[in-house]
This record gives structure tokens, C-alpha cells and sequence, in this order.
């Protein structure tokens, strides 16, 4: 594995994406709950790039806000291209002496494994800049990867700019980079704006190196989705659908039945154990644990904070948020369990609700190990139900009226029907008088 300790990285995202159509920035927008920007800076973390520098512009302070600490910043105040964006970062990156990676933020799918192989070829072959490339069918709106007759890199040419033989090229840049230091500044400050646009095309640089007898190569990315590139909401689709095939196919292989994929959304961070079996149509957003052996679905949606333990079953229309599902409990059908905690061997009936905002707050419920809850029972928060203790169904059980163990409790407000027949059994008996 190559060391990434004297690799500095820019990530470009300060522009706006106007062919998202949208007031937000293009980097903020959500895939699969995460904006793209956290995707690219994740992807450098595992990989081990430990000095990045975001440069920022259009909604900067939300940028900043989304890509958190350990990076620094850089602005770019007016978007004058790649080029000038790189420029900017420059102060960030005095000193420099390895090599920089460039990124751009808002292509989210790069895997960690392709950065560090990048870097590799890069240094195995002494150049001065390496173009990350893939190769697509339909190549058109890439630049184009343009090769010698020993296939070696002569140049990049824009679609706009390409002749009908190089539009038919399906080898493309991807926009990402890595340069030695040394080289890069030099070389971007001898780059002169375009023509039309007056714009810093990063894409300038490599045939300066070039012309100063300095290499530059290529490195192909394996897999084209890692390149893919988002402009439009379109793209934010097909962006979603190639990462959501990547998480499910990384929890069957890990042993997980996905009964059908193509109607079950999973985001990261997610951790499902083996031989669990998710059902049709459910959701499984980040921050889920998952043990062994459970059931989820079909048309389950299970929010950040959840737990499952071993063997635990959540049925139809079951939302479970912030809760915890103790080993072999179960949830059926139509419920409610919010920041909730249930113990090993629970049934959780039908219709279920734990009623955990009073309007300013949440409270917690907490039900014990062996506790049935009666179809349609509404537990008010705060509220404890004790070991073994029953609800019947309809009951609505009030803040701070905790159920004992093993007691049986019914009714609305739910009352304990063993305190009321021993009460009973413990009164005197009426006397008649016969008249």
C-alpha cells in the first residue's frame, strides 16, 4: 500500500452548478442523506490524505459547515475555472513538496482504493501530472483522452473542439489529478485565460509540462461510475442509484438476503450482521446497526440511532427511530417506537405508539424484557414498563405511570387489572336483606 503521508489535496467546490437549477450549492446537495462534498472528503480520509484544502466560493460559510473540521480553506471569490480555483489555494499550499491531488466535490463516488492506486502509478512513473481516465460508451460532453499511435498521452480535447474521429475516443477525463508540487504553480502561472470566457482551464497546464519536457500519464479508473460526475438532478439519480447498488451489493456479499434490491434503500454507515433478511420496499438510513439473524420489511423504515439486536423482527409499516429492539423482540406491524428501549423476548402489538414528544421535548420509554403490548396501546413518554407486564389492547398508558412487573393494565387512562381484582378480593361482601 502506498504511503499518502506528502500527498496535500484540493478539492474544488466552489461553484454554484447552475444546471442544478437550484439556490443551493451544487456540493451541498444530498446523496443518499449525505451532500457530495462529505463523500469526496471521506474517500481522501480513508485513504489516508490527512491535508486537504477545500476551496470554497457560492455559499461558502454552508460549505465550510458541511465539509467540518480538519480541512482548511481556501476562496475562491469570483469562479474564473479549475485553473483559477487552484491558483487560489496556492497560500494553503506553500511549502508543498510532494505531490497535490485535485479532486472535484461534486464527483461523490471515488473510492479510496482509486486514490491511493492513482498516486501509485503516478509516482511509479516519475511524471509531472497523472490524468485519473476511464473509458464509457457514450463519451459525449467528456473531454477527451487523446493517445499516439503507442498509445501514449499526447493532449485532451474539449467536445467542442473535437474532430469527428476524436468524438468517437471513449476514453475520458474524469477532472481529477495528481501533480508534483514542484511543477504545478509554475506551470498554472504561464497558463493564459480562454479566449471566450477569459477563464484558468486546469486542463492548460499538462501540454506546458509537456512542452517543458516533463512526463505526464495517465492512470484508468476501474470502475467508470467512480468518476461520474454530478451537473444536473438527473445526474443526482444516477449518481444515488450506482452508490445504493454498491452498498447492497456489499451487504450480500457480507451475507445479508436482500430479498429484492431494487426496491430496498440502504444508506453508508449502515451495519447489518449476517443471515438478516430485508424485505421489499424498506428504508435503512445511516446510523443503523443491525445484529444477526433479524427481519426487516417489508415496508420498514428504520431512522439514524437504531439498534436491532440478534434475531429481532420489524414488520409492515414499522418506524423505528433512535430505539433500541432487544434479541428476539418483535414488531410487526403498523408501529410507532421512538427513542425507545425494549428488552429480549418483547411483542410489540399492532397499531403501537410511543407518544415521545410532549410539543417541547422528547422523552424516552423503556420497556423490559418479556413485555407483550396490546394492539393499539399508546405509551405516553416517560414511561417504564416492568418485566414480564402486559397491555391490553387499546390501553393508553400516561407519562410517569409506570407498569409494573408483571402487571396486567387496560383502559384509557390503562389501570392495573390485578390491583382491581385483588381489591375486590379483598373487600367485604355486601349483606342482603330479604324483605
Amino acid at each position: 500500500m502506498v504511503s499518502l503521508n506528502n500527498v496535500r489535496a484540493v478539492v474544488l467546490a466552489a461553484g454554484r452548478g447552475v444546471r442544478m437549477k437550484s439556490e443551493k450549492a451544487k456540493v451541498l446537495h444530498e446523496l443518499l442523506g449525505r451532500p457530495l462534498i462529505q463523500y469526496v472528503l471521506r474517500a481522501l480520509a480513508t485513504a489516508g490524505v490527512k491535508d486537504v484544502v477545500v476551496v470554497v466560493g457560492h455559499q461558502e460559510a454552508e460549505v465550510k459547515k458541511a465539509a467540518g473540521a480538519g480541512v482548511a480553506f481556501a476562496r475562491q471569490a469570483e469562479q474564473k475555472g479549475t485553473g483559477h480555483a487552484l491558483l487560489c489555494a496556492a497560500p494553503a499550499l506553500k511549502g508543498a513538496s510532494g505531490d497535490v491531488l485535485v479532486l472535484a466535490g461534486d464527483a461523490p463516488l471515488v473510492t479510496p482504493a482509486t486514490i491511493e492506486a492513482m498516486v501509485a502509478s503516478h509516482r511509479a512513473a516519475g511524471a509531472a501530472a497523472t490524468v485519473l481516465t476511464c473509458c464509457i460508451d457514450d463519451s459525449s460532453g467528456y473531454g477527451r483522452i487523446v493517445r499516439d499511435a503507442a498509445g501514449k498521452f499526447l493532449r485532451i480535447v474539449e467536445e467542442n473542439d473535437a474532430t469527428d474521429e476524436e468524438k468517437r475516443i471513449q476514453e475520458v477525463n474524469s477532472g481529477a489529478y495528481v501533480f508534483a508540487a514542484r511543477d504545478l504553480f509554475r506551470a498554472l502561472r504561464e497558463v493564459t485565460p480562454n479566449a471566450k470566457k477569459g477563464e484558468i482551464y486546469l486542463t492548460d497546464v499538462l501540454p506546458i509540462l509537456m512542452s517543458h519536457q516533463r512526463s505526464v500519464a495517465t492512470h484508468r479508473a476501474p470502475d467508470p461510475t467512480e468518476v461520474y460526475g454530478i451537473n444536473t438532478r438527473r445526474d443526482l439519480v444516477a449518481a444515488t442509484n450506482f452508490l445504493r447498488w454498491r452498498i447492497l451489493e456489499r451487504h450480500m456479499d457480507a451475507g445479508v438476503t436482500i430479498v429484492d434490491p431494487s426496491t430496498t434503500y440502504i444508506e453508508e454507515d449502515t451495519i447489518i450482521g449476517q443471515d438478516t433478511v430485508v424485505l421489499p420496499y424498506t428504508v435503512i438510513e445511516s446510523g443503523v446497526t443491525i445484529g444477526r439473524g433479524c427481519e426487516v420489511g417489508p415496508f420498514s423504515h428504520l431512522r439514524p440511532g437504531t439498534v436491532l439486536d440478534d434475531g429481532a423482527e420489524v414488520g409492515n409499516f414499522v418506524e423505528v427511530k433512535k430505539s433500541r429492539i432487544g434479541a428476539g423482540s418483535k414488531a410487526k406491524h403498523l408501529t410507532y417506537l421512538g427513542d425507545a428501549t425494549l428488552g429480549a423476548g418483547v411483542n410489540i402489538g399492532a397499531g403501537t405508539i410511543t407518544a415521545n414528544y410532549d410539543g417541547k421535548k422528547k422523552h424516552a420509554t423503556v420497556i423490559e424484557d418479556g413485555v407483550h403490548i396490546g394492539s393499539n396501546t399508546v405509551l405516553v413518554a416517560p414511561v417504564r414498563v416492568g418485566k414480564n407486564a402486559t397491555t391490553g389492547a387499546g390501553s393508553v398508558v400516561l407519562a410517569g405511570r409506570d407498569v409494573a412487573q408483571d402487571d396486567v393494565v387496560a383502559g384509557v387512562p390503562a389501570r392495573s387489572l390485578r390491583a382491581s381484582v385483588a381489591a375486590r378480593g379483598n373487600s367485604k361482601p355486601v349483606k342482603r336483606v330479604r324483605r
